[in-house]
């Protein structure tokens, strides 16, 4: 399991859930989450009747509205 990565290209966060067949990290499971549920509550049933490589185009789709979530870092620059 450790060479999975997150499906947004860039990010550097732990696996948190699967989106499709793929998967994404907390912050991004959250956005895609939000994302869902902006489009309607028929999204939560239809999306929950798909199997997992026909939730890919679902998650493909979200995955081009969303950016790069930056991780905190502990050795901000002080000024």
């Amino acid at each position: 399991m450790s060479d999975l990565t997150c499906m947004i290209q860039g990010c550097q966060g732990r696996i948190y859930s699967p989106a499709g067949s793929q998967h994404v990290c907390k912050e991004h499971f959250l956005s895609f989450l939000t994302w869902r549920r902006r489009k309607g509550p028929q999204m939560f049933v239809h999306y929950a009747g798909l199997t997992m490589e026909q939730r890919d185009p679902v998650a493909a789709e979200w995955s081009k509205t969303v950016s790069i979530i930056e991780a905190p870092s502990g050795s901000a620059p002080k000024s």
